[in-house]
């Protein structure tokens, strides 16, 4: 079930919010999350359900036993994130890993065909995190299983995130308000989510997806440009649509998620790129991988293999493929030259520094695309090269300049900018408030857009629901 669908929309969301209203108590509401929660996920994934519940009490044990006066929570601690990783290696990695070895010219290996739950790569992340967090401090030790569940399972942010820290859920479930201001603002949230998905992100996917089709030696330069461009706008309206989503059916439920994304392509290096782009998924690393191993206290090479290896870790997270393995290792790599000045940024004009980060950012997304490493790198030679452009070519290019294309791109590029922000600051607290009231009622109309626009929308799952 994803949230872009008339069975949420109308049934299940409807229904669960409804129920919600309904009952009186805290503990009653949680346990109401829960079982939709299961429900939600059940619809989508009926026999990995099991590996959840499986995943939530093999965590609930290991929590346990993270008390302060337990003088093996360490070794627990180490076999609780060997567990986790085994069970995400097994179902997410095992065929890759077979792949890979069986390349080797002395080995022949069987490449097992393991389905890959959804949502497996988030909910084991937000299981580690509790382990990890209960061990930091046993203060959060949750002893109630229902009450961990729910953290696992919450279904805003079930199956494609953000990654939610258990430190910044754990207060929450016991107290929490809903306002009609707060439901208001989690609503509008909401639709702005699925209006970057159904109406930007589909369009910028048609065209991605028929470029990226194509064979990749007969693509014209104008045509490789035009496909890397729609992806890399795809992915970010995609992915911050889910997370917009995410966060607003939380402030439904009185739930306060942290943001994900911070209009990522207005960065200015690298660096501040992963400061705005997946937010969550970035800290997770930094805190519970980048740090452990050092962060930078342990001079400047030991400093440097440990950013590669994050980002290592951070591509191969996304996807058990060398692509993004190597999408992965250039975001690393990048950032390291700017970290010991290699490419001092800093002394760039702003313009230029915009324009470098796009330009890294939108090559590494190719390999993201790609079905492989030959064809991204043969990708990027087209949109580098001259040939190609024949009177074919140039026709494909101008059909996929469709009026809705069009439209969608210009949004696309003006909302990448945070506009409102801007506006809030030049105009008066008058303008503002009227601002803020007429938002409600484009949300309305955005609504009706976005249901209109179901009615005829072909099935386009989440790009984020294959990780």
């Amino acid at each position: 079930m994803i949230f872009s669908s008339p069975v949420f929309l109308f049934i299940f969301l409807t229904s669960v919010y409804v129920l919600y209203c309904i009952i009186p108590t805290v503990t009653a509401k949680n346990i109401l999350l829960l079982l939709f929660s299961l429900a939600f996920y059940t619809y989508g994934e009926p026999k990995a359900i099991v590996l959840m519940i499986i995943s939530i009490i093999m965590n609930y044990i290991f929590g346990l036993s993270m008390k302060s006066d337990n003088k093996s929570r360490k070794t627990v601690l180490i076999i609780s994130i060997t567990a986790n990783l085994l069970m995400l290696g097994i179902f997410k990695y095992a065929g890759f890993g077979a792949e890979m070895l069986d390349r080797l010219p002395f080995l022949s290996m069987n490449i097992p065909d393991i389905a890959l739950p959804v949502g497996i790569s988030f909910y084991t992340f937000q299981a580690m995190s509790y382990v990890i967090d209960a061990y930091k401090e046993p203060q959060y030790i949750q002893k109630n299983p229902y009450k961990l569940a729910l953290y696992i399972t919450f279904f805003p942010q079930l199956v494609a995130g953000p990654i939610v820290k258990y430190y910044d859920f754990a207060e929450q479930i016991d107290k929490r308000t809903v306002t009609p201001e707060k439901t208001a603002q989690g609503i509008r949230r909401f639709i702005t989510g699925l209006s970057k998905k159904l109406l930007i992100a589909n369009t910028m996917a048609v065209t991605a997806d028929y470029v990226y089709g194509l064979d990749v030696d007969s693509l014209s330069l104008p045509l490789a440009w035009l496909g890397a461009v729609s992806y890399m706008l795809q992915i970010f309206f995609d992915f911050s649509g889910y997370s917009d989503m995410a966060i607003g059916l939380g402030k439904m439920f009185g739930f306060d998620f942290r943001e994900n994304f911070n209009y990522p392509y207005i960065s200015g290096s690298m660096q501040e790129f992963w400061r705005r782009w997946h937010i969550s998924v970035s800290t997770w690393f930094k805190e519970y991988l980048y740090i452990p191993l050092g962060g930078n206290r342990k001079g400047k090479v030991r400093t440097a293999l440990n950013k590669l290896f994050v980002f290592f870790c951070t591509g191969l997270w996304h996807g058990a493929s060398l692509n993004f393995i190597v999408w992965g290792l250039i975001n690393g790599l990048f950032m390291m030259f700017e970290s010991y000045k290699i490419l001092n940024t800093a002394k760039w004009l702003r313009p230029l520094r915009h324009i470098y980060t796009l330009f890294v950012t939108l090559l590494a997304f190719v390999f993201f695309r790609a079905e492989n490493l030959s064809t991204a790198c043969r990708y990027i030679g087209r949109m580098f090269s001259m040939s190609g452009n024949s009177p074919e070519n140039t026709s494909l290019f101008l059909l996929q300049l469709t009026p809705m294309y069009v439209v969608m791109f210009i949004l696309a590029c003006v909302f990448s900018v945070p506009v409102w922000q801007i506006l809030r600051r030049k105009v008066s607290p008058e303008i503002i408030s009227v601002g803020d009231t007429c938002s409600y009622v484009v949300s309305i109309l955005m609504l009706i857009i976005c249901i209109m626009t179901l009615s005829s929308a072909s099935y386009n799952p989440f790009i984020y629901f294959r990780f």
